[in-house]
C-alpha cells in the first residue's frame, strides 16, 4: 500500500514539472506569435500605403521581403509550438494511463480489504482475534492494529477519490492540448497560403522593377554613394584604433626592454600580432570586453527598443541589379531612441549627408550605428548597454524612420541578426 502511495506522488511531482517547463515554452512561443503577428499588421499596413503608387520602388521590395522574413519565422514558430504539444499529448497519455492503471490497483486493495473487513465485522471475531493472542504484548499489538485498519481504509479511499481526480483532470489537459494543436495546425495552413501569396507578390514587384532599372539603379546609386561614405568611415575607424594600439603597444614593449637592460635582465618575449582583431584586443581590458561581448551573442539589446528588420544582411539581387547592405536596416518609430548595445567607448561621431553615423568599440568589436538625426554622444566618451546615443532619423519623402546597424570585428563585417536577441 505504502509504495502505491508513494508512487503516486512521486508520478504527480515529476508530472508538475514537466507540464510547467512546457507552459513556459509555450509562453515564449505564443508571446514571440503575437509580436510577429503584430510586426506583419504593420508591414501590411505600410505596404497598401506604398502601393498607392503607380510604380513599384525598391521600399515595396523591402516591406514585401520583410514580411516573408517574418511569416517564415512565424511558421518555425507554430512547428516548434506543435512540438511541444505533441510532447505534452505524448506525457498526458502516459499519465492518463498510469493513472487509470494505478486507480484499477487501488480499487483491487480497497476491494479485498472491504471483504476482509466485511467477514471479520462481529464483535465475536474481533474478541477472539484478541483473546488468542499468546501474550499481552500481542494481544495490545492486535488492538493497535484493529483501531489503525479502520483509519488505513479511510486514506485508500481517499487516494482512490483523489487519483480519479487527477485523472479527470489530465483527460480534460489531453482533450484542450488536442484541440490546441488542431487550432495550430490551421493557423500554420494559413501562414503557408499567405507567404505563397506573398512570394507570388515579391514576383509581381520584381517584375515591374525590371521594366524601370534606369531610374532604380539611379536610385542605388545615391544610396551606395552614401553606404560608401559610411564604409570608408568604418574602415578609418578600425586603422586609426589599430594604429594607436600599436603605438602604446610599441611604447609599453620599449619600456619593458629597457626596465630589462637595466636590470640586467633578458628582454621579455614579445607577443607578435598579425591581423587587426588581435591589435584591437591585445590589452587586458580589451580582451575581457571582447570576450563579454562575444558571450552576449545572440543576446544583445536591439539598437532601437520596438523595430522591424526591412533589409537583411547580406547581398541580394533584383533582376541582376546588385543590393548588398554589411549590415540590417531596421523600421522604427518616429523619433525613437536609439541605443547602444553593449559596454563600449565612443570612437566616431560624424555627419554622412545630412545624417550622423556613430561607432562604439566593444574590445575587438565595433558597432556602427547609422542614419541618425541627432546625437547625444561625444568620440571617447564611455557608454553603457542601453544608453541612447542619438535620435532615429526620418526620410522627409517616403517618411520612413530607419536606422543602419552593423557589427564588424577587425573591420570584417558580421550578420547583426545572430548577435541580437529575439526581439
Amino acid at each position: 500500500m505504502k509504495f502505491f502511495k508513494s508512487a503516486i506522488i512521486l508520478f504527480v511531482l515529476i508530472l508538475l514539472g514537466t507540464v510547467k517547463t512546457f507552459a513556459q515554452s509555450a509562453a515564449d512561443l505564443k508571446k514571440q506569435r503575437d509580436q510577429l503577428n503584430q510586426q506583419l499588421e504593420r508591414l501590411n499596413n505600410e505596404f497598401e500605403e506604398t502601393s498607392k503608387n503607380k510604380r513599384a520602388t525598391l521600399k515595396q521590395l523591402e516591406n514585401i521581403r520583410a514580411q516573408i522574413s517574418i511569416q517564415e519565422d512565424k511558421i518555425k514558430n507554430i512547428s516548434s509550438s506543435i512540438r511541444i504539444l505533441d510532447s505534452q499529448i505524448t506525457d498526458n497519455t502516459n499519465t492518463v494511463h498510469g493513472l487509470h492503471n494505478q486507480l484499477e490497483q487501488l480499487k483491487k486493495e480497497y476491494a479485498a480489504m472491504i471483504l476482509f473487513a466485511f467477514r471479520n465485522k462481529s464483535a465475536y471475531n474481533k474478541l477472539m482475534f484478541i483473546f488468542v493472542s499468546k501474550d499481552f504484548n500481542q494481544a495490545y499489538k492486535r488492538l493497535k492494529y484493529m483501531q489503525q485498519i479502520g483509519s488505513y481504509r479511510e486514506r485508500q479511499a481517499a487516494y482512490i477519490t483523489g487519483t480519479q481526480k487527477e485523472l479527470n483532470a489530465k483527460i480534460v489537459q489531453l482533450d484542450n492540448d488536442k484541440a490546441a494543436k488542431g487550432n495550430l495546425l490551421k493557423d500554420q495552413e494559413s501562414v503557408k497560403a499567405n507567404l505563397g501569396k506573398a512570394r507570388n507578390t515579391q514576383a509581381q514587384v520584381v517584375q515591374d522593377l525590371s521594366k524601370h532599372q534606369k531610374e532604380i539603379k539611379q536610385e542605388q546609386v545615391a544610396t551606395q554613394r552614401k553606404l560608401s561614405k559610411i564604409n570608408r568611415a568604418v574602415a578609418e575607424a578600425v586603422r586609426r584604433e589599430v594604429e594607436e594600439e600599436n603605438r602604446r603597444r610599441a611604447a609599453a614593449e620599449a619600456a619593458d626592454a629597457a626596465k630589462a637592460r637595466a636590470d640586467n635582465k633578458p628582454a621579455p618575449t614579445v607577443k607578435k600580432i598579425r591581423t587587426s582583431s588581435e591589435a584591437l584586443g591585445a590589452t587586458p581590458e580589451a580582451a575581457k570586453l571582447t570576450s563579454d561581448f562575444l558571450g552576449n551573442r545572440g543576446r544583445l539589446p536591439w539598437p532601437v527598443a520596438n523595430g522591424i528588420i526591412t533589409h537583411p544582411y547580406g547581398v541580394n539581387y533584383i533582376d541582376g541589379i546588385k543590393d548588398e547592405n554589411k549590415g540590417i536596416n531596421i523600421k522604427t518609430n518616429a523619433a525613437a531612441s536609439v541605443r547602444a548595445v553593449f559596454d563600449g567607448d565612443v570612437i566616431t561621431v560624424q555627419d554622412i549627408e545630412g545624417s550622423y553615423l556613430v561607432i562604439v568599440r566593444h574590445g575587438s568589436y565595433l558597432t556602427v550605428y547609422t542614419n541618425l538625426r541627432s546625437v547625444n554622444v561625444s568620440k571617447g566618451q564611455k557608454i553603457a548597454t542601453k544608453q541612447s546615443i542619438g535620435v532615429a532619423a526620418t526620410d522627409s519623402g517616403s517618411g520612413d524612420t530607419e536606422i543602419g546597424f552593423q557589427i564588424t570585428k577587425g573591420g570584417d563585417y558580421l550578420n547583426p541578426t545572430a548577435w541580437l536577441a529575439p526581439n
